[in-house]
C-alpha cells in the first residue's frame, strides 16, 4: 500500500526557477505524488517578512504554480513561518496574520501550513501558542486541509542546541491541544533521519493524537556543508511497513530540481514493491527513466564522487567531470555542472534569497 505522496519545498538557499517547478511537478504526479508544498526558506515574504505582502510578480508566479499543479490532480499548498509571532499574538499582529491567511487562500491553494521549524522555542507555554496561531488559521481559511510544523520537529537534540531546550511534554501538549483536523509535520529521529521504524511512528503518533505527516529531510542538501554533496542515492530505511503509521510522506528535495526526481520515483518503488524493494535497481530504473541511457550510466558511474567524496575533495576530478557533463544535452547534466562550478553551494545558514 502506498501512502499520499508529495513534496514540501523547504530547504535553505537558492530557490527554484519557475518553470523547473511547473516540470518537476509534471514529472512527480507521473510518479504517484498528490501533492506540493511551496515553503523554501527564501522566500522572505513567507517567513522574517511574512507581514508584508508578496510583489505583484510574485504573486502572479505563485497563482500559476497552483493552477498548474490543481490541472496536474495535485493538491497545492502554501507553507506560511510567522516568524516567532508566538511571542505576542495579539492587536495588530493577529489581524495582520488573519489578512495574510485570507491573502494566501486568493491565490488558491488546497493546504496550508504553519511552520515553526527553525526557530527558537525556549519559551513558556509554547504548544499552547503555537496551537492558538494554528487554529485562528484554520478559522480563517478556506483551505481543505491544515498542517503545522512544530518548533521541535524531531527527537534530535541539535534542536534543543540551536533553538534552546524543548519544553518538558512538548509534544503531548501539542497533540493535547490541537484541533484533530490538523496535520503534524515530523522529520524523525533525527533531522535528517536515516531511517523510519514503525515502533518510532507509534511513539510519535500517541504523543500527538494523530498519525505524523513525515518531513523527510532526503534528497535535500542545502547548507555549508550538504550543499557540497549531490543526493542521488535512492531511499532507504522508508521500509513500506510503515504506511499504517502514517497520514502521508513528503520529500524536502535538493536545490537541483530535475535531479531531485531520481531519489523521488525510489521513494514511490519502495512503497510499491514492499519486501521485493532493491535500490540499487531503484536507482537504476529511474535514472535510466528520467535521465537517459548515457547520463543514467554516468551518474551511477560517478556515484561515489558526486555523493560521497563531494565538491571539496574532488581535486583535479572536478575539470574533468565538469567537461564530462557539459557535453551532455540535458537539464540533469546541466545542473551537474552548475554544482561543479560551485553555483549550488550554500556557504551560511541564509533565507532571503
Amino acid at each position: 500500500m502506498v501512502p499520499e505522496l508529495g513534496v514540501i519545498e523547504g530547504y535553505f538557499g537558492r530557490p527554484w526557477q519557475h518553470a523547473d517547478r511547473k516540470q518537476v511537478m509534471s514529472h512527480l504526479r507521473d510518479l504517484g505524488y498528490g501533492f506540493f508544498h511551496f515553503a523554501p526558506k527564501a522566500d522572505a515574504f513567507l517567513r522574517r517578512r511574512w507581514r508584508e505582502p508578496h510583489p505583484d510578480a510574485a504573486l502572479a508566479e505563485l497563482a500559476d504554480l497552483s493552477a498548474h499543479c490543481r490541472g496536474l490532480g495535485m493538491r497545492f499548498g502554501l507553507g506560511l513561518s510567522p516568524y516567532e509571532l508566538y511571542r505576542d499574538f495579539s492587536g495588530a499582529d493577529k489581524t495582520t496574520f488573519i489578512d495574510k491567511v485570507r491573502s494566501l487562500d486568493a491565490i488558491g491553494i488546497d493546504d496550508l501550513a504553519i511552520l515553526f521549524d527553525d526557530t527558537r522555542g525556549d519559551v513558556p507555554d509554547l504548544a499552547a501558542r503555537e496551537a492558538e496561531i494554528v487554529h485562528t488559521a484554520l478559522a480563517h481559511t478556506h483551505a481543505g486541509r491544515v498542517l503545522m510544523c512544530p518548533t521541535y520537529y524531531s527527537d534530535d537534540t541539535m534542536l534543543d542546541v540551536v533553538f534552546g531546550k524543548r519544553p518538558c511534554g512538548y509534544l503531548e501538549d501539542l497533540g493535547l491541544r490541537l484541533d484533530p483536523r490538523v496535520g503534524v509535520y515530523w522529520t524523525g529521529e533525527e533531522i535528517c533521519a536515516r531511517e523510519f521504524s514503525p515502533g518510532h511512528l507509534a511513539r510519535v503518533a500517541e504523543a500527538l493524537q494523530r498519525k505524523p505527516t513525515l518531513w523527510d529531510n532526503y534528497p535535500v542538501n542545502d547548507g555549508p556543508r550538504m550543499s557540497r554533496f549531490l543526493h542521488l542515492r535512492a531511499f532507504t530505511g522508508r521500509p513500506s511497513v510503515i504506511t499504517p503509521h502514517i497520514a502521508a510522506h513528503a520529500i524536502n528535495p535538493a536545490l537541483q530540481p530535475q535531479l531531485s526526481l531520481i531519489p523521488a520515483a525510489s521513494l514511490a518503488a519502495s512503497y510499491r514493491e514492499g519486501a521485493g524493494y532493491c535500490y540499487m535497481h531503484a536507482l537504476r530504473t529511474a535514472a535510466r527513466v528520467l535521465a537517459g541511457g548515457e547520463l543514467a550510466a554516468m551518474l551511477e558511474l560517478d556515484l561515489q564522487d558526486l555523493q560521497d567524496r563531494g565538491l571539496d575533495r574532488l581535486g583535479d576530478d572536478r575539470a574533468r567531470l565538469r567537461q564530462r557533463y557539459a557535453a551532455v544535452e540535458h537539464p540533469m547534466a546541466v545542473e551537474v555542472v552548475r554544482w561543479l562550478d560551485g553555483t549550488d553551494t550554500v556557504d551560511r545558514w541564509v533565507e532571503d534569497a
